[in-house]
């Protein structure tokens, strides 16, 4: 197609240097991802806005996981290693206490940031689907810094949800600083979300690819290339105080075989199923959360509740990632992985069904890799040939990857976390497809999307 400058390449925003056309005369602009901006320019004041953001986002991700790392040392003596072990020689009064607490400083905190600060926004996944990623930081920061203090004393829920939002908040400031466009304060939060994901696990690939994939639901190569850069840029920002290394060491280089391969189908058929029920109890939860006073009492008698389970089961405090880790080296006892398979996702769904606010991340991960160990074993009475581990991390990838309605991310972000897995890629991809092709068929929400607010009418 030509453009009024004839041999020129066809009009895009922004111009590129060399205005003519390959020999051919065929345009750059039938690849389908490398059309114009569109609304969202990529206009120099907007790099330098994303740089900004990377920044802001790595540096917030490091204050917050310092929050989160005070919280463990006061509640139970962490200092580092694994954390559920910090929190097995605690005696049960002391489990029982910290949740108690965490509960109870929850709840006043919560109460009055929805009480006082209702009118602001601090749901970043509404503000990007529903509007225009504005974001309040006053409201952003407090929530967050309150749900990093309660993960850190024992709550079952996972740690991302605060850097996530911080990173959506940062980009909406930062936005009206740089004066940008309505469309590019949208893709700047997505971009800074993303990013705030990225910097807390080490993942920089998978907060881009979440921050398109999910945030902003679009792999144009403008989405991608601010994504891209501002996770990473948070992320290595991110390593002045946390480490350059996978979240989850000394995991064995799995092997492929005949066996894990036709596990991995029929895995993915039910775990989708099994994903399928767990959105469902979370959205069912997600709207039943109390509000107004009754939040006070409902949720330190809760987050008792879960203290009480925790006397025989101390793995369910925290977000799951040391049950998750257990399961990837295959050292969990049979029993034990029965047990946690149903707990932890219960006791999860009820912590947030309480009104806390926190992420889904681990704690799903943590149960497909639970329930991928947990029917692994058992498979290798029918047909041996597998690590359990294997077994694990298929199923972590194929109910994360489900219960997001975000395969490609799903699966990076398990690699991300292992450095490694390169090996059971395929099974691991097939599970995947499958587990979500399945919740995407049955129901089609998403861990997200099924905790939406109600819509005020």
């Amino acid at each position: 197609m030509s453009s009024p400058q004839g041999e020129s390449e066809r009009l895009r925003i922004p111009q590129p240097l060399i205005k003519h056309r390959v020999p051919s005369g065929r345009g750059a602009m039938e690849q389908p991802n490398v059309t114009h901006d569109g609304e969202a320019r990529l206009s120099l004041i907007f790099w330098l806005a994303v740089i900004v953001t990377g920044i802001v986002t790595g540096l917030i991700g490091d204050g917050l996981m310092m929050i989160l790392a005070w919280a463990e040392r006061l509640a139970f003596h962490y200092h580092g290693g694994s954390f559920q072990d910090a929190v097995a020689r605690s005696s049960n009064l002391r489990r029982l206490t910290s949740l108690v607490v965490a509960g109870t400083f929850g709840a006043g905190s919560w109460f009055l940031i929805r009480k006082y600060l209702g009118h602001e926004k601090s749901e970043i996944d509404d503000s990007l689907w529903r509007g225009d990623g504005e974001l309040s930081m006053r409201r952003s920061t407090l929530t967050s810094i309150v749900s990093e203090i309660v993960i850190g004393l024992g709550a079952s829920i996972g740690r991302e949800a605060a850097p996530k939002l911080m990173g959506g908040a940062s980009g909406s400031l930062i936005s009206h600083y740089f004066k940008l466009s309505s469309a590019q304060k949208r893709l700047l939060v997505a971009c800074g979300g993303g990013a705030g994901f990225a910097c807390v696990y080490n993942i920089p690939l998978g907060g881009a690819i979440f921050a398109a994939e999910v945030l902003y639901g679009s792999f144009a190569l403008p989405a991608v290339l601010p994504a891209l850069a501002t996770s990473l840029i948070a992320t290595a920002t991110g390593w002045l105080y946390l480490p350059n290394r996978p979240t989850y060491l000394d995991i064995p280089n799995f092997k492929l075989s005949a066996t894990l391969m036709v596990w991995s189908v029929l895995a993915g058929f039910v775990l989708g199923i099994i994903t399928v029920g767990y959105i469902r109890l979370i959205g069912w939860l997600s709207m039943l959360r109390p509000s107004g006073t009754r939040l006070l009492w409902i949720m330190p008698l809760t987050f008792a509740v879960v203290g009480i389970i925790g006397f025989k089961y101390p793995q369910i405090f925290g977000n799951g990632k040391d049950i998750a880790h257990q399961a990837f080296l295959g050292v969990t006892a049979l029993s034990l992985l029965a047990a946690l398979a149903i707990i932890k996702p219960f006791v999860t769904a009820l912590t947030l069904g309480s009104g806390a606010a926190g992420g889904l991340l681990t704690p799903v991960l943590a149960t497909g890799a639970l329930l991928g160990a947990l029917s692994g074993s058992l498979w290798l009475h029918i047909w041996p040939g597998a690590s359990i581990g294997a077994f694990a991390l298929i199923g972590a990838a194929a109910m994360l990857g489900a219960a997001m309605q975000a395969p490609l991310a799903g699966l990076v972000i398990i690699l991300e976390l292992i450095h490694g897995g390169f090996n059971i890629a395929i099974p691991m991809m097939a599970a995947t497809l499958i587990a979500t092709v399945i919740v995407r068929t049955v129901d089609g929400y998403s861990i997200y999307s099924a905790r939406l607010p109600r819509i005020q009418k």
